[in-house]
């Protein structure tokens, strides 16, 4: 059976004769006869009875018209909601961002997305940077932010933040009239870290080796504003994106400049030869234009 053959029945119903609805159809009405009959036959039952000029439905007619018209009501539908999705009238996004990552350039981001698209649902999970890589990875998310570097052989890398990583001390410390320090001279420091689930730990702690030392990590936290009031309560110091430090609200903190220079990039990331939705990449495009002002 094709659905072909159930809308031209559907037209015979509804005009009540083979000659009304060949024309309607712009089909000769011998082709019609012909598709009405393939029907009948492949059915095993008759579904119209001719006489005169008129069509009648057969009690098998009038249930294969009511079937008829809820397919052909359910395609009309999915190809509603098709071309909304195309016209982002409506659609879903699931986006993974990395807790500090989300509240630093997120709300602004989403609340402009959202009044140009209003029926975009979009569903955010917070998870840790690798963890957000892990499960693009592994499809359980479409869409995530990332910390850069991740591997472009997996990922889509569409690029978004360039930034720098700064100490922040004390103003107390011993180096808080300083404007720059060198890893080197943090060996015998106290550090309010990352956790492990987050991508800035291993980055941070790859610089730490390649200094020569492990840090003494006194405190683990995932809140960049708990990190830093740490840090004013002198019970630490801690390494942090430029963002977050120009976010910082407090006197009791001193920022430096670290050589070598501690990168901080952010991109939206998606796995490679994995479908990604209408919704999905034109909000990743809706990211790059708002470059500037992330």
């Amino acid at each position: 059976m094709e659905l072909r053959q159930l809308h031209y029945f559907l037209e015979v119903a509804k005009q009540q004769g083979i000659t009304k609805a060949a024309e309607s159809l712009h089909i000769s009405q011998p082709a019609l006869s012909k598709m009405i009959k393939a029907l009948e036959e492949e059915l095993g039952m008759t579904l119209i009875v001719r006489s005169n000029k008129t069509s009648e439905l057969t009690d098998a007619g009038m249930v294969v018209r009511e079937y008829a018209k809820k397919i052909q009501g359910q395609l009309d539908d999915m190809t509603t909601i098709l071309n909304d999705l195309t016209q982002l009238e409506r659609g879903a996004i699931h986006i993974g961002l990395p807790p500090i990552i989300g509240s630093l350039f997120f709300p602004n981001v989403l609340s402009a997305f959202h009044k140009k698209y209003p029926n975009i649902k979009i569903t955010i999970t917070e998870y840790g940077g690798a963890k957000v890589v892990k499960s693009v990875e592994e499809g359980e998310l479409d869409v995530a932010v990332a910390v850069l570097p991740v591997d472009d052989e997996i990922f889509n890398i569409y690029p978004i933040v360039e930034e720098k990583m700064n100490v922040v001390v004390p103003q107390e410390h011993r180096f808080a009239n300083r404007k720059s320090i060198d890893l080197m001279e943090l060996k015998d420091e106290e550090f309010i870290f990352y956790h492990e689930d987050f991508a800035l730990h291993d980055i941070i702690m790859e610089k730490f080796i390649q200094a020569g030392y492990h840090p003494d990590i006194l405190f683990k936290s995932s809140q960049w504003d708990l990190m830093a009031e740490m840090v004013a309560a002198n019970l630490g110091i801690t390494i942090l994106p430029d963002s977050i430090c120009n976010k910082v609200k407090n006197s009791g903190l001193h920022i430096l400049k670290v050589n070598p220079t501690i990168p901080w990039n952010l991109a939206v990331i998606t796995k490679k030869e994995k479908y990604i939705s209408y919704a999905s990449r034109t909000f990743i495009e809706f990211i790059q234009q708002m470059h500037d002002s992330i």
